[in-house]
């Protein structure tokens, strides 16, 4: 289902598109100054008189996916991806103040120690596997190609080598029934702490000035941290229980619940492959669980995502396609960021 609406605001005049591939510390006591300017200007009400609640949710904007040579930059097919789409995404969001109600940004947030960094796994040279380029099947934990590092079991299981290598075959496994990618071996990225982890500055900026005109208070909702599984999703982890069927993860019922209370909910952010796809289809599961027609509610900014796509190595363009053909199939509207919403 595709959709069109019409443009309202201006963009503010310290929004420097040229600075969107850039990192940088934003002014946060004039740009507060500047946002309550704006709201005056323009007679922005305070978000909590929105008659209709709109929620902006947006998927892991951190510098580590979003800015040029950090760990996983998603440069989609034209090579500029994640830096094109923010600089939509931050007009977006300047153009539709009045209107958007809250502002979710996700974290993807990590810790060197988990399942999908090099560190975990070793082969029988002890060498650790090339990020980017090595998936992990069970056959491969079966042959011994890749085996747990028994080093990390101190920080992880309390140093039980053999719970924790169940626990990591399990998971392998699990992914590989439930038909979804196999456990790919991610560079060190989004790491607690770190740069990387970091919001993209123009996008953080774009969300403080919606927070102080709206007087609306920024929403983030932290994911990835728990070291055996990996959390495409925000709305729930690739795999929910460990090798004895014990809770390993939860879904986050409450942003879960949260999202079907609102009246519209845009989605953006990276990438359109991996996490934005995975946190829509987990999304469009819970909504076919109540009512199906909630999906028309979902509204997808198409071109405020990119695939993931590493020339000669992997291309995922195909797969983000065919499932936002899904989600459209679905009822969920497929939207350009040059229009502003108006309901």
């Amino acid at each position: 289902m595709y959709t069109q609406i019409t443009s309202h605001l201006p963009i503010p005049p310290h929004f420097n598109p040229k600075k969107v591939g850039e990192v940088w510390r934003v002014p946060y006591q004039e740009r507060a100054a500047a946002a309550a300017a704006w709201a005056k200007k323009y007679k922005i009400p305070a978000a909590a008189s929105d008659t209709k609640q709109i929620c902006l949710l947006l998927i892991d904007v951190q510098n580590t996916f979003c800015i040029p040579e950090f760990e996983l930059f998603v440069g989609g097919k034209s090579g500029t991806g994640a830096v094109d789409d923010n600089r939509r995404l931050c007009e977006f969001i300047y153009r539709n103040l009045g209107v958007i109600t809250k502002i979710i940004p996700t974290l993807d947030t990590h810790t060197a120690i988990q399942i999908f960094h090099p560190i975990f796994w070793v082969n029988e040279s002890g060498e650790h596997p090339t990020p980017a380029a090595t998936n992990i099947t069970p056959a491969d934990i079966e042959t011994g190609i890749w085996q747990v590092n028994s080093a990390v079991a101190n920080s992880i299981t309390n140093s039980n080598y053999e719970i924790l290598e169940k626990n990591a075959y399990h998971y392998v496994k699990q992914l590989s029934q439930d038909g979804k990618y196999p456990l790919t071996v991610w560079p060190y990225h989004s790491m607690l702490g770190g740069i990387g982890h970091a919001l993209v500055s123009s996008v953080e900026e774009a969300i403080f000035f919606h927070s102080i005109a709206r007087q609306s208070q920024t929403q983030f909702e932290i994911k990835g941290d728990n070291p055996l599984t990996e959390n495409y999703s925000v709305l729930s982890p690739e795999v929910l229980t460990d090798f004895e069927q014990n809770p390993l993860a939860k879904k986050n019922t409450r942003l879960i619940q949260q999202l079907l209370q609102f009246d519209k909910v845009i989605i953006a952010g990276q990438a359109k492959s991996h996490c934005v796809a995975w946190t829509i289809d987990n999304l469009l599961t819970e909504i076919q669980q109540v009512d199906a027609t909630l999906a028309q509610k979902v509204y997808l900014l198409e071109d405020c995502t990119s695939p993931v796509v590493v020339p000669g190595v992997v291309d995922y363009t195909e797969q983000a396609d065919a499932a936002f053909t899904k989600f459209a199939n679905a009822g969920m509207h497929i939207i350009n960021s040059h229009e502003s919403i108006t309901f």
